[in-house]
């Protein structure tokens, strides 16, 4: 869901790169501000009436925008006279209170917020999406089984922590007021070891310079090969260096007519991806392992991990495709 333009939903996204960065930036901010003012249980607490919140069009960029800083936010788009709806929002109040804080449900009537409505290009209600640092995610719509809005909610929370740094709003029975971020502090957090590296990737990529945005990626990486941020952004960034001088209809004709040729059809997965298509690269890439064998089917597998790592290992097409290459390979 991308305001639109995060990765979850599909397209490789560049900007959820340097997203992420600031979203982790601000987290840090937040909880160096909360430790400045003590730190205690109720530094910065919201009751857990507060974790549930109605949004009108008027406040949605000053309440949910900024809230997606600290919080993932999940927006139900409902109306007093759909049934579904009214299932539907009893069950992710709960399961928001009992998130403790990792999550905030803004309620929103379509009747009464007919422009937002439009911007989502929601077709029928109830229909849920989510806020994570500035950035849209479509989750569901229509009524689900409990089990499977929990297993959504669950990655969710995973997706904020896990990328953006997102660690969610301090919960006490006892305090009183709405959730409010908590501010920064005037110094701000003290600079990470790979800050500087990190910012000189994303200019660099602003730039167009994807040579210079590899290189300061793997520059992270030769001292902490574990870095998430800078693992994501270089597999995009070799991604993007790969395909931008290619000739798609080139590259398309000659996959078509060979398709055992792990070379041409690892140019076209790499293709498909940049425009989207997500599970035909995946697809692509499985099917020519099952149809390789030696050098060629190792070419063919390691590029599709590298492609792993342009989604993230979090997203459910890449599970899926794990599974299909195992069943391949064994």
């Amino acid at each position: 869901m991308q305001p639109r333009n995060m990765s979850m939903s599909g397209v490789v996204d560049l900007a959820a790169v340097k997203a992420a960065a600031d979203a982790k930036a601000k987290a840090e901010q937040a909880r160096a501000e909360a430790a400045r003012q003590g730190g205690g249980a109720s530094a910065g607490a919201v009751p857990p009436s507060a974790l549930v919140i109605d949004v009108d069009e008027a406040a949605f960029d000053s309440t949910v925008i900024r809230l997606s800083d600290q919080v993932p936010v999940v927006l139900d788009f409902w109306a007093e006279w759909c049934e579904p709806c009214k299932q539907l929002g009893p069950l992710l109040e709960r399961l928001t209170v009992e998130a403790n804080g990792r999550l905030v449900l803004a309620k929103i009537d379509v009747d009464a917020n007919q422009m937002l409505m439009q911007q989502f290009g929601i077709q029928g209600i109830p229909a849920v999406f989510a806020v994570v640092a500035g950035q849209v995610l479509p989750l569901f719509q229509g009524a689900a089984p409990e089990q499977e809005i929990r297993a959504t909610l669950a990655q969710l929370v995973q997706v904020a922590e896990e990328r953006f740094g997102l660690l969610g709003l301090q919960v006490d029975p006892a305090a009183e007021g709405a959730p409010e971020p908590a501010a920064a502090s005037a110094a701000g957090p003290a600079a990470g070891p790979y800050d500087a590296l990190l910012e000189a990737a994303v200019v660099a990529l602003d730039a167009g310079d994807l040579a210079g945005a590899v290189q300061a990626y793997k520059n992270v990486l030769v001292d902490d090969p574990g870095n998430t941020e800078a693992k994501l952004g270089l597999a995009q960034a070799e991604l993007l260096s790969r395909v931008q001088h290619m000739d798609p209809q080139a590259v398309r004709a000659a996959a078509a007519g060979n398709p055992k040729d792990p070379q041409a059809q690892i140019a076209a997965a790499d293709l498909d991806l940049v425009g989207g298509h997500v599970e035909d690269a995946f697809g692509r890439l499985v099917d020519t392992v099952r149809v390789t064998f030696g050098e060629d089917r190792d070419a063919v597998r390691l590029r599709l991990l590298e492609l792993f790592e342009v989604i993230g290992a979090d997203d459910p097409r890449v599970s899926a495709a794990r599974t299909a290459l195992a069943r391949v390979l064994f």
